[in-house]
Formats: C-alpha cells, structure tokens, sequence
C-alpha cells in the first residue's frame, strides 16, 4: 500500500470536500423538512383528525419525498403529502355537490376556530383536500388541481360546494348561541 498516495494533501482535501459536500447535502435536506414539516402536519392533522396518524402521515410524506428526490421542493412534498393522504382515505371519490340554502346567513358573527375545526371535519375529504389546500394553504387553483391531478374546473366546483358545506356546519352551529 502507498500511503504518500493514500493520505497525500490532495488525498485529504478530497475527503474533506467530499465529507463537506455530504454534510451540505444534509443541511439542505434538514432545510426542506423543516421548512416544509409544519405544513404537510397541519394539512394532514386536518385530512386524518387524529394528531398521531398525522405525525405518522407528515413522516411518511418525507420519506416519500427524499426517495423521489435527494432535494425535493415544496411541490416535491405537496405530491408526496397528496399521495400518502390518497393511500389512506377516498380523495378521488366526489360527493354530491352541497346545495346552498337561502337565507342562510353567519350574520357577521365571529367564528371561533374550534367551529371551523369542528365544520371541516363535516366535508368530505375531496372537498376538504381542496378547501384545505385552497383557502387554508393559498394554493392557487392552478396547483390545486396539479396536484391533485383533476381539471380547474372541477377544483373550482369542489371549493365552490365545500364553502357551502363550511357555510352550513357552521350556521347549524350559530343557532342554539341565537336560542339561548
């Protein structure tokens, strides 16, 4: 064995470049989860309702996503987080679009975010994805139904309905405060 060759100073800075290079990589990925891990927990706490298989969700989002790519975007792990979500519960399954009912008001009244809670757990889970993604996350509606894999218009459709059905939950919610 050479060691002049092995442990030469050209030798070392390639170790060092190389171990430099690894713990970048890692600092890039532990930059992506960390951006990205409170996101992918809130959007799957809301889709599962249950705070344990939500962590189990968001952890498998991330596996998912550093397996597809050594340095995933935010849209890496948004597809990662709607597949997980599509193995464990019927998102491509559309429910009867909601019906508005006239009259139907919140009369200005404020909305706790125990009711909005308790309202979207009431959609669903198509609508609530889309309602989640749309208004909740800010997704345009473009992305939305990139990600989803559906046309803009039937995202526009769902949101349209999940308004309604929030709207609904959440006046049903309003009258026993009125009756009191």
């Amino acid at each position: 064995m050479n060691f002049e060759r092995d442990f030469s100073p050209q030798g070392s800075c390639r170790v060092v470049q190389c171990q430099m290079s690894e713990r970048s990589l890692e600092h890039r990925q532990r930059d992506v989860y960390e951006t990205h891990k409170h996101r992918a927990y809130a959007v799957a706490y809301y889709m599962v309702g249950n705070e344990i298989e939500a962590e189990e969700v968001a952890q498998d989002t991330f596996v998912r996503a550093f397996r597809e790519a050594e340095e995933p975007d935010g849209r890496c792990v948004d597809c990662a987080l709607v597949n997980e979500l599509r193995e464990r519960m019927p998102l491509d399954e559309q429910a009867a679009p909601a019906e508005v009912v006239p009259g139907q008001t919140l009369s200005g009244r404020n909305v706790k975010r125990t009711e909005l809670e308790e309202a979207l757990k009431e959609l669903p889970p198509n609508e609530r994805m889309v309602f989640l993604l749309r208004d909740v996350e800010g997704y345009d509606a473009d992305r939305v139904a990139a990600l989803l894999d559906i046309p803009r218009p039937q995202v526009e459709r769902t949101l349209f309905s999940a308004r309604i059905r929030m709207r609904t939950a959440l006046a049903k919610m309003q009258r026993p405060a009125a009756a009191a």
